[in-house]
């Protein structure tokens, strides 16, 4: 005798026909994301005349990666991408943990204010000061040089540093710190001892985030250097000139560029994932 399917029954197939067509989905975003990538990929091996050809069917060469590093010292773009990364991921954590630590334990009535105005900053567009920065850096010697693109990219990046650090630190019991107060640490104490250690893979992903924006900085790196500072993103505008685009030098260029942030970015995709969803599930 049969028995009719009940609705328990068809409850784990629509779950599973569900996650089915989501995973399909997001599959499909995937793609079209890296498709990009992998278009600069396979263009950076042809020559400059199978660059014009969309065909997938081709003898990979070389050719492109040998004349760009005989026309640029890569090395020197790539080290002041790695000096000015480095250098704001670090000054940014540096005044981004005491004040988050702050406005996360010891809120006024205009915390919330500062928070927002602290992420308004980040709605005004560059090109509305460019021309102030640029005299300013101009005046006081700092146009061209790495430190005067770290603070540029400090002051850009900053927001978002004391936001996300914010973020993690109210997802910290209040009591672990009181018992610290209470054991007589002083304040520098209870963020390096206590609140660092419990909010590690916050401030990590915070610190991968900041170091992958300001690799891919480009408006400012562009406008603010020209030779003794100048990181892979004017590295890569340099291959762009009034005769037009040499396809396979450009995108051997930009994968140059691009490369060192990927494999990071690939090395360290669990770290950033579960970083950036600390504290969403208690």
């Amino acid at each position: 005798m049969s028995h009719p399917v009940t609705a328990t029954t068809s409850v784990p197939i629509l779950d599973t026909l569900k996650r089915g067509v989501l995973g399909v989905i997001a599959w499909l975003f995937a793609l079209l994301l890296f498709f990009p990538i992998f278009w600069m990929t396979i263009t950076a091996f042809k020559t400059e005349q199978q660059a014009y050809s969309s065909s997938l069917i081709f003898t990979p060469t070389l050719d492109s990666f040998r004349e760009v590093f005989a026309r640029s010292n890569y090395f020197a773009f790539a080290w002041n991408s790695i000096l000015i990364s480095v250098g704001v991921t670090v000054i940014c954590l540096l005044f981004a943990v005491p004040c988050a630590y702050a406005m996360a334990f010891f809120p006024t009535k205009k915390t919330q204010k500062v928070l927002l105005w602290m992420l308004s900053t980040k709605m005004m567009p560059s090109v509305g000061v460019l021309v102030p920065i640029y005299l300013l850096w101009k005046n006081t010697g700092m146009l061209d040089t790495v430190w005067g693109l770290i603070i540029v990219y400090t002051l850009i990046n900053l927001p978002i540093a004391v936001w996300m650090s914010y973020t993690y630190f109210n997802e910290i019991p209040r009591d672990i710190l009181e018992a610290g107060r209470i054991d007589g640490a002083a304040t520098w104490q209870e963020i390096v001892y206590l609140l660092m250690p419990m909010s590690l893979p916050g401030l990590a992903s915070t610190a991968l985030l900041l170091v992958i924006l300001s690799w891919n900085e480009a408006f400012w790196s562009i406008n603010l250097s020209s030779s003794n500072a100048a990181p892979l993103t004017v590295f890569i505008a340099s291959y762009s000139s009034p005769e037009g685009l040499f396809w396979a030098k450009l995108s051997a260029a930009s994968l140059l560029a691009v490369a060192p942030i990927l494999i990071v970015g690939w090395l360290s995709q669990k770290q950033l994932v579960r970083g950036l969803t600390f504290g969403a599930v208690k």
